[in-house]
C-alpha cells in the first residue's frame, strides 16, 4: 500500500510538473523586475479614498505549500517561501508553479500586532484572493470569502494571543476556468486571448488599527446638477453618542464648505449633504480634486477617528451633439472618449505589477499618446491604480470579470437567449459584481461599469443593466460589451477586428465601438513565448504597421460624424500570445510613437463633422444593383462591364447563403464572380470621403467613373458591423453631377459562406469643398 501511495504521488507530481513546464515555461522581465523590493513589496498606502495615519503592510515572503484538497489541516511541513502579494503562477512569487482545483495553496506567516489602546480593534485586510479564501489567525478559523477581485477584511482582535509574534495562516481554493465563478482570462491552458492562472493572494495584505467607534467605509458622490456633493458615512455599531464634522476643501487648503451632525449609540450611518457651488469640475485634461477630511468627536471636542478622502466633480451622462445623435456627455457637454482595452498584465508578476511605479507607468503612457481613457478589461486593479487615473486625468470603462465555461454558459453573437447559469453562480456573481461597484464607487474617473463581455457568461442581460442603473444611477452601463445586444443599458456596444464600424445611435442609447484594432507586430527579444504569436492583423515592421494604425484612426473621424461616441483600442500592451499591444509585453519598446499620436487623435475630439451620405449601404434599407455574375477571367474592361453582358436589377445586400447578420438581400454562387453597378448624383462634393463595406471572406475591387478606388483584400469584421476607411485620394475621381460604381467580388479561398455590401460617404465641417 506504501508504494502504491509513492507511485500515485510520484505520478500526481510527475503530471504537475509537466503541466508547470508546458504552462510556465516562460518568463521574461520588466525594467521593474529588479527593483522589487523583497523585504517590503508594495510598500504604499492601499486605500487612498478613506485613509488613516498608520498602518502595517504584510507583503513580503511568506511559506507556502500546496496540498490536496483532501487534506483540510494546515499542513505541518511547507514547500518553501513564496513572496506576497504575487500569483504562485507568476516569475516574481519565487514559486512559479499550478495548483489547479484538485488542490489547495496554503500561505503562512507571523506577525506583531501594534499595541493595542483600550478598546482599540485590529483589522487585517486582504485586497484580493482569488478564488476562494479561510483565514486562521493562531489556528483559529477567522472567516472566509469567496471572489478574487474585491477586498475584504476581519476583525482579528478576538483572536491574539498576547503580545507576542501571531500566525497568520490563508488557505486558498481556485478551479480556474473549471467552474463558473469569476475568473476574467485566465485558462488552465493559455492560448490565443487566454492567459495563464493566477491563483491565490495578488495585491496586499495589510493590518490596521481603528478605535472602537470607527468610520468603516464612505460612499461619495459628486452632484453637479446640485452642486453639492453628498457623503454617506458608515460605522462601526457605535457605543456612545459622537459628532461627525465633515470638512471640503481645495487642493491649496482653502476650506469651502463643513458641516457637523450627531451620531447616536447604536448608529451605524448617517449623510450630509455639503454644499459647493461654481466648482471646478473634473475632466481629463483638468483632473481637479477636493480634499474631504472626516472627524468623529466625542461630547468633550476628543478626536475619536480621522479619516481623509478626495471628491472629483464630475457628471457623465447621455445627450445630444450638434448632428442630434445621441452621444455621451461629460459635465453636461459632448464628449469622445477614447482610449486602450487595458488588461492590466504582466510576464513578471501575472495579475500584479511588479511595482507601483511600473503600475502608475501604464497609465502614463495613456496619456501621453494622447488617449483620455481606458477600459479596465475583465479585470480588477489595486485601488492605487484608480487613484492613479483620478490624479492623471484618465476616465476608467470598469469591466467586471467574465465567469463561464465556453461550452456551456457561452453566448454566441447570434443566439437568441442568453445563458442560463446555475442559480449559485448566479448569486455569486451579482454578490461579487456588487462588491467590486462599492469598492470602487468613490473614484470620479470610473464612468461607465461593464458588467458583461461578448456573450462570456451573458445572463439575464436586461436585469443585471437595470438593477446596475439603479445601484448607482451616476454612471453609465454597457451591456454587454460586444456582441449579443439586448437593447440594455445606456450603449449599443459593436466589437469589429480591425474595423472600425458602428451600429446607428438609438433615442436613448449612444453607439460605442467597445474593440477595435488589434493590429499586430512581432518585436523580437521582447516576446513571452516562442509559439504562436498573433494580431488581428498583423504586419512584418514599424513602418506598415504605423500606416495601418493611421488608416484606423482617419476612418474613426468619418464615424464620429455618424454619431459615434466612443471607441477603444486593442490594446495597451502585448499579452503573453498577443502582440497587438501599443507597447512590447516588458513595455521595452513602445510601437505608438507619442510625438505624432496626440496630433492624429486631435479630430477625435473636435466637434463632429456633418455626415453626408453618397451612396447608401443596403444595412437598414434595400438598395437597387446593377448585377451580373461569371465564372472564370475577369470580365471588367477599363473599370467597366462590357455593354453586351447581361445584367439584373436587384437589391443588395449579398450574400451566397443566408446570413444571419444581414437583412435579405441577393444571393449568388461561391465559385463564381459578382460585379455590381450603381450610379449616384453628388450635389456639393464633401471634404472627406468614406467607404464603408459588409465583406465576409470576399476580396473586392472598386472602380470609380472608370478609375480604381478601392482594392481590399478579406479578413476582419463580423456579426453584422460594416468596416469603415477614408479613402480621400478618391475626392479627385469623384464628380459633381452623376457618378458611376463599379465592383467586382470574388471569394477568398475556398470559402462558401460569401457576403458583401458596400457604400459611400462623405463629412465636411465648413460647408463641402
Amino acid at each position: 500500500m506504501r508504494i502504491l501511495l509513492l507511485v500515485v504521488c510520484w505520478f500526481t507530481v510527475t503530471a504537475a510538473v509537466a503541466q508547470d513546464r508546458g504552462v510556465l515555461d516562460f518568463e521574461l522581465s520588466t525594467p521593474w523586475t529588479d527593483r522589487v523590493d523583497r523585504s517590503k513589496p508594495w510598500d504604499v498606502y492601499p486605500r487612498p479614498q478613506m485613509t488613516r495615519a498608520g498602518w502595517t503592510n504584510l507583503n513580503g515572503s511568506w511559506d507556502y505549500a500546496i496540498r490536496p484538497v483532501a487534506e483540510s489541516r494546515t499542513p505541518t511541513r511547507w514547500d518553501g517561501k513564496i513572496l506576497v502579494p504575487f500569483a504562485v503562477e507568476s516569475q516574481l512569487s519565487g514559486v512559479k508553479k499550478l495548483v489547479g482545483e484538485d488542490n489547495h495553496l496554503w500561505y503562512r506567516r507571523t506577525f506583531t500586532p501594534p499595541r493595542l489602546a483600550d478598546g482599540e480593534r485590529l483589522l487585517l485586510h486582504f485586497g484580493a484572493v482569488d478564488f476562494r479564501a479561510t483565514v486562521y489567525v493562531n489556528g483559529r478559523v477567522v472567516g472566509g470569502h469567496e471572489g478574487g477581485y474585491v477586498p475584504f477584511s476581519f476583525d482579528v482582535t478576538p483572536y491574539l494571543k498576547g503580545r507576542g509574534a501571531q500566525e497568520l495562516t490563508v488557505r486558498v481554493w481556485d478551479p480556474t476556468d473549471a467552474g463558473l465563478q469569476p475568473r476574467g482570462k485566465q485558462v488552465n491552458e493559455p492560448g490565443g486571448i487566454f492567459y495563464t492562472p493566477v491563483t491565490g493572494i495578488w495585491q496586499t495584505v495589510w493590518l490596521e488599527v481603528v478605535p472602537g467607534d470607527h468610520l468603516t467605509d464612505l460612499r461619495i458622490t459628486p452632484n453637479v446638477d446640485e452642486g453639492a456633493v453628498d457623503v454617506q458615512l458608515l460605522t462601526s455599531s457605535l457605543q456612545r453618542d459622537l459628532t461627525a464634522r465633515v470638512r471640503l476643501t481645495q487642493a491649496d487648503g482653502r476650506e469651502v464648505s463643513v458641516r457637523e451632525l450627531p451620531l447616536v449609540a447604536g448608529a451605524t450611518s448617517t449623510a450630509v449633504r455639503l454644499p459647493l457651488p461654481d466648482a471646478r469640475l473634473w475632466t481629463p485634461e483638468d483632473p481637479y480634486l477636493y480634499t474631504l477630511e472626516l472627524v468623529l468627536t466625542d461630547r468633550n471636542g476628543g478626536v475619536v477617528d480621522r479619516v481623509e478622502s478626495y471628491v472629483g466633480m464630475r457628471k457623465v451622462s447621455l445627450g445630444k451633439d450638434a448632428n442630434g445623435h445621441t452621444v455621451i456627455l461629460l459635465n453636461d457637454l459632448p464628449y469622445f472618449q477614447f482610449g486602450p482595452l487595458d488588461q492590466g498584465w504582466w510576464p513578471d508578476g501575472l495579475y500584479t505589477a511588479p511595482t507601483p511605479e511600473a503600475m502608475v507607468f501604464d497609465i502614463e503612457m495613456t496619456k501621453k499618446w494622447g488617449f483620455n481613457m481606458l477600459r479596465k478589461h475583465v479585470k480588477t486593479e489595486p485601488a492605487t491604480f484608480y487613484h492613479a487615473c483620478d490624479t492623471l486625468g484618465v476616465l476608467v470603462w470598469q469591466d467586471m470579470p467574465s465567469g463561464y465555461i465556453h461550452d456551456s454558459t457561452f453566448v454566441a453573437p447570434e443566439a437568441v437567449r442568453d445563458a442560463r447559469q446555475p442559480l449559485a453562480d448566479r448569486l455569486h456573481f451579482e454578490r461579487e459584481y456588487r462588491e467590486m461597484i462599492d469598492a470602487l464607487y468613490n473614484f470620479p474617473s470610473i464612468v461607465f461599469w461593464v458588467p458583461f463581455n461578448e456573450g462570456w457568461g451573458q445572463y439575464d442581460t436586461e436585469r443585471i443593466a437595470d438593477w446596475t442603473r439603479a445601484y448607482d444611477p451616476t454612471r453609465l452601463v454597457d451591456a454587454p460589451s460586444g456582441w449579443t445586444d439586448r437593447g440594455a443599458g445606456d450603449v449599443y456596444d459593436a466589437h469589429l477586428y480591425p474595423g472600425p464600424g458602428m451600429e446607428a445611435p438609438e433615442e436613448d442609447r449612444a453607439s460605442v465601438l467597445g474593440e477595435f484594432g488589434g493590429l499586430g507586430l512581432v518585436v523580437p527579444e521582447h516576446l513571452w513565448w516562442d509559439k504562436r504569436n498573433w494580431g488581428y492583423q498583423s504586419y512584418t515592421n514599424q513602418e506598415e504597421l504605423n500606416a495601418g494604425f493611421r488608416s484606423l484612426i482617419e476612418a474613426l473621424y468619418g464615424l464620429r460624424a455618424r454619431g459615434l461616441a466612443a471607441a477603444i483600442y486593442t490594446q495597451t500592451t502585448d499579452v503573453e500570445g498577443e502582440v497587438n499591444g501599443l507597447m512590447t509585453y516588458d513595455r521595452e519598446v513602445m510601437k505608438l510613437d507619442t510625438a505624432l499620436s496626440p496630433a492624429l487623435f486631435a479630430p477625435l475630439y473636435a466637434p463632429a463633422p456633418r455626415n453626408r451620405t453618397l451612396l447608401p449601404t443596403s444595412e437598414t434599407e434595400p438598395q437597387l444593383w446593377r448585377m451580373a455574375t461569371a465564372s472564370g477571367e475577369d470580365l471588367l474592361v477599363e473599370g467597366r462591364l462590357p455593354a453586351q453582358e447581361p445584367v439584373r436589377r436587384v437589391n443588395g445586400p449579398f450574400a451566397t447563403h443566408a446570413d444571419f447578420f444581414q437583412p435579405k438581400g441577393t444571393q449568388w454562387k461561391a465559385d463564381e464572380y459578382l460585379y455590381l453597378i450603381r450610379s449616384f448624383r453628388v450635389d456639393q462634393l464633401p471634404e472627406h470621403l468614406f467607404a464603408e463595406f459588409y465583406n465576409q471572406r470576399v476580396d473586392f475591387l472598386v472602380y470609380l467613373n472608370g478609375e480604381v478606388l478601392l482594392d481590399v483584400k478579406a479578413g476582419g469584421g463580423g456579426f453584422g458591423h460594416y468596416n469603415v476607411r477614408r479613402i480621400d485620394e478618391g475626392l479627385d475621381q469623384l464628380r459633381q453631377g452623376e457618378n458611376t460604381v463599379t465592383i467586382r467580388v470574388n471569394r477568398a479561398g475556398d470559402a462558401e459562406h460569401l457576403s458583401f455590401d458596400f457604400g459611400l460617404f462623405g463629412t465636411e465641417t465648413t460647408g463641402g469643398r
